[in-house]
């Protein structure tokens, strides 16, 4: 199959070459709506095919249903599917979805559905504008007059250019025009060269988000590791300088084409479902700001896990280790260097014959391994392991490998049609592969995770790597000869569902290719083409429940490569196998906001990078940069030099500046994801985001920020000592510079030069925001966590600021007693007060306010005088040696 170009033509399109002829899918007849009835909260109806069949990628369904259902006033449910229900659908025990509330209705939701029986189209519209350019439109003179041009056909294809409800057994299309040039976001997960704001093809390009999972380090505009069919899009009236977004939701895993183009001279862009099977379930969230888009996602596909405190300290691996003695040389070094390590992991050097739950008996003894994790966790310290996917296979007779033994007792493994075990090829070799559909699937994966913590490596948390599920070779290729192959064999109904006749733009090629083969097996009857995309999101939540059971009480600690919608409740993610180039350090920051819009707020890249070696400089930046992101990890791969941030010393001190910051962020950062664990709020923000009229920002993403309060505006280029900002408010923002607290005197609505010598990131902090820090930031979390706070407050003009920090143990699973504290301060004072049953220990022993003018006379702390300090330049007063107990409330008052 050809790859796609986003070059001057628009799109390639996919060959039909299966079916030995060439078909034009505008002569697809759609579909007449009938015997509509009405429902509490909406209506159901059947369609019906409205001609003859096309059966251009399958067999036509000539009979369908329609469930329309007003969930709540902000969530609207299209589902469109077969009426025979033999099509697949994501099982309830995967994702469990809502639903519709008592009270919902069409006459109190934000959306209307609109429609036509004949041709079925239908098209959403907001109740508050309903003349407005529609949320989602099907109709047919709503889009493009022109079709979507074939481009570099390959023999026997055809342009995919009718826009009408195809609805086959291996092929589902659907077509929504979109406004010229529409602020699209999220579709994943992907590294796209166009940046976060994803091209729409309006001058030429466009993009095929292509849904398959698949293990490939990295590649630009490519499918990777993870599927999430969900977009945002925000729009700006510039009549009325009003901004709204609204979200789509596609829950499907089937292996898909979105298609975002602009055909030549229309005055339309559009967005294409181009799916191998299954069916067409779409939710509309309506918004309208873009925090509430991602909220209300939340609330349909649940809120993300809640994480550990320690999480949020600085992690450090490496594919290569050579020994226990070389990662206990690495963790001795850190400490000596200053540089805070809180969490040692290690990869696959760890493993014996690089099997899962194992340890070499030479380079990794059990009892030295045990030892220095005792050591590690003595010093408030942590260690993760990685867990591959596959699971090795007994090699002969005489080899005994229990996990492998145990699962094929318990009949856990995905099988190939003919009911044998499928066996790839991974790291040890031949492997099985979990069928997490299998009933004792979950309970034998938490047995082997337990059995290998109780023999002295007792992790803290796992490291879930390789499971979208990679294999090395294609197909079945270690079945006996006299087995079917994943190759060609098709499965039981004689439709071969390795070549599917719609070959998506998959990065390999052949849906088999560095994955488990399409017509492999699961229990219940499932195939490995419909449930593919799942198999990462169900490991996690397998694993997470096992933590809960080897780590009683304690909240399981997971990063995953493979997601998929809802994998947030189990786990976080990071950006995988990325590059040590510049290119790479700006597009972690896209990936970062594709992931809080997919409610997997902890996520993160590789810092200094993955494959290729590292540099002094690029390394020196991106140190920096991570520690202003949620999950910071220093990670490479095997071969490449070492880069420990210790190895330069421009590295080690730019850390050290960096985890300063990060480390007094902490209480900041933990009432960021306790919010979003709450209600799905991001806790990591692109900036229009925050300022949503702002259309300069629509497509920034070099500059992020942190909540509400903190700007982030990064070195993503070589050799540059300085970097350009958008300071976003267009002059009615106050920014303050971090470090010293200066007023920036920004550019309105355009690009501020910011001095950035090597070594500097430049942080800001808006106005009206109140900090709740870490006083005095130590080696560990822990011995940090257990130390004094400090509070920062920048006033707006009017000298308000607000803000909320929440307490508790940090670790409690589920999360016990809480406090919140609150700050709000005015022209002459703060208020402190807080609500919660946790007791807090720690002691507020300084308070810094930005923006205090005239300078005091004199300052009183819960009505008894205090010495302070006020610098004019900055408007700074700052009050030391205090011993504020926030259990209680307090007043500090100046005048």
């Amino acid at each position: 199959m050809l790859r796609p170009t986003f070059g001057s033509v628009v799109l390639l399109v996919a060959a039909c070459s299966a079916l030995g002829a060439s078909l034009n899918v505008s002569t697809c007849p759609g579909y007449t709506l009938s015997a509509l009835s009405e429902t509490q909260n909406g209506f159901t109806a059947h369609l019906d095919l409205a001609g003859p069949a096309c059966n251009a990628f399958g067999t036509d369904i000539a009979n369908l249903t329609i469930q329309v259902t007003y969930e709540t006033q902000t969530r609207l449910h299209v589902n469109l599917f077969d009426t025979a229900n033999s099509q697949f659908t994501v099982p309830d025990s995967v994702i469990s979805l809502p639903g519709a509330s008592s009270s919902s209705s069409a006459n109190t939701s934000d959306l209307i559905f609109n429609y036509e029986a004949s041709p079925f189209e239908f098209w959403i519209t907001r109740r508050s504008d309903p003349d407005a350019f529609p949320l989602f439109d099907t109709r047919k003179a709503s889009l493009p007059a022109t079709p979507i041009p074939p481009v570099m056909k390959d023999d026997a294809s055809t342009a995919l250019d009718g826009f009408a409800l195809v609805f086959e057994d291996q092929y589902l299309q659907l077509t929504s025009a979109l406004p010229l040039d529409a602020n699209v976001y999220g579709l994943g997960e992907v590294v796209a060269t166009s940046g976060f704001r994803r091209d729409v093809g309006t001058n030429g390009g466009g993009t095929i988000q292509t849904n398959w999972d698949r293990d490939d380090p990295d590649p630009t505009d490519e499918n990777i590791y993870g599927s999430h069919p969900i977009y945002m899009e925000h729009r700006f009236n510039n009549a009325t300088k009003v901004s709204q977004s609204h979200g789509v939701f596609l829950v499907s895993p089937a292996p898909a084409d979105i298609l975002l183009l602009t055909p030549p001279s229309s005055a339309t862009s559009l967005i294409q479902y181009r799916l191998i099977g299954g069916t067409i379930s779409l939710y509309f969230l309506s918004g309208p700001s873009p925090i509430s888009v991602t909220q209300q996602y939340a609330a349909l596909i649940g809120t993300p896990t809640w994480q550990p405190y320690w999480g949020f300290g600085f992690h450090l691996c490496r594919y290569g280790y050579k020994s226990i003695d070389d990662v206990r040389e690495v963790v001795r070094t850190m400490r000596e260097k200053g540089i805070p390590l809180e969490t040692q992991w290690t990869d696959i050097d760890l493993y014996h014959a690089y099997r899962d739950f194992t340890t070499d008996p030479v380079t990794w003894p059990l009892e030295q391994v045990a030892d220095f994790i005792r050591e590690l966790r003595e010093n408030n310290q942590h260690f993760i392991p990685i867990v591959d996917a596959g699971i090795a296979v007994e090699a002969n007779s005489s080899d005994v490998y229990v996990p492998y033994r145990k699962g094929t007792e318990l009949d856990v493994y995905i099988k190939n049609p003919d009911g044998s075990e499928y066996i790839g090829q991974v790291w040890p070799g031949f492997t099985v592969f979990a069928d997490w559909f299998a009933p004792n699937a979950a309970a034998w994966w938490a047995e082997a995770l337990k059995n290998w913590s109780q023999t002295g490596v007792e992790f803290s948390g796992i490291w879930l790597d390789m499971n979208e599920a990679d294999s090395f070779c294609e197909g079945s290729c270690g079945s006996s000869s006299r087995r079917k192959r994943g190759i060609g064999a098709g499965n039981q109904t004689g439709v071969d569902l390795n070549n599917p006749p719609y070959a998506i733009h998959n990065g390999f090629g052949r849906l088999g290719v560095h994955d488990i083969a399409p017509n492999a097996t699961h229990f219940g009857g499932y195939v490995e083409l419909d449930v593919h995309n799942l198999w990462g999101l169900m490991e996690a939540e397998a694993t997470h429940k096992a933590l809960q059971e080897i780590i009683p009480g304690q909240r399981p600690f997971i990063i995953s490569r493979s997601t998929f919608p809802s994998a947030g409740k189990w786990t976080g993610h990071w950006l995988g196998d990325n590059f040590s180039r510049w290119s790479y350090l700006y597009y972690s920051i896209q990936g970062i906001l594709q992931f809080q819009l997919f409610q997997i707020p902890f996520v993160g890249a590789d810092t200094c990078g993955f494959n290729e070696n590292t540099s002094e400089e690029l390394c020196n930046r991106w140190m920096q940069l991570g520690a202003f992101t949620p999950f910071y990890r220093n990670h490479a791969e095997k071969g490449t030099i070492r880069q420990e941030p210790y190895l330069w010393e421009s590295v080690t001190e730019a850390s050290k500046v960096a985890m300063d910051v990060r480390y007094r962020m902490l209480p900041y950062w933990y009432t960021l994801f306790a919010n979003s664990s709450t209600d799905g709020t991001p806790p990591v923000r692109a900036l229009f985001w925050e300022f949503p009229e702002e259309q300069e920002l629509f497509a920034n993403d070099r500059q992020f920020l942190i909540g509400r309060d903190i700007l982030v505006t990064p070195v993503l280029t070589e050799g540059a000592t300085t970097v350009d900002g958008t300071f976003p408010g267009r002059g009615n923002s106050i920014w303050r510079d971090w470090y010293t607290h200066d007023v920036v005197n920004a550019t309105i609505g355009g690009n501020t030069t910011l001095a950035a010598p090597l070594g500097h990131i430049p942080v800001h902090i808006r106005d009206g925001a109140a900090i709740l820090l870490h006083a005095a930031p130590a080696y560990s979390v822990e011995e940090t966590k257990e130390g004094p706070f400090s509070l920062l407050i920048s006033q707006s003009a009017d000298g308000a600021a607000f803000g909320t920090a929440f307490l508790d143990d940090g670790i409690s699973d589920p999360p016990g007693p809480s406090t919140t504290v609150k700050f709000q301060a005015t022209k002459g004072g703060v208020d402190i007060a807080s609500q919660g049953e946790w007791n807090v220990t720690q002691k507020l022993v300084q308070v810094t306010i930005l923006g205090v003018a005239p300078a005091p006379g004199s300052v009183s702390v819960g009505g008894v005088s205090h010495n302070f300090t006020y610098t004019e330049a900055q408007q700074e007063l700052v009050l030391t040696d205090l011993d504020i107990d926030l259990n209680g409330g307090t007043q500090i008052v100046w005048e």
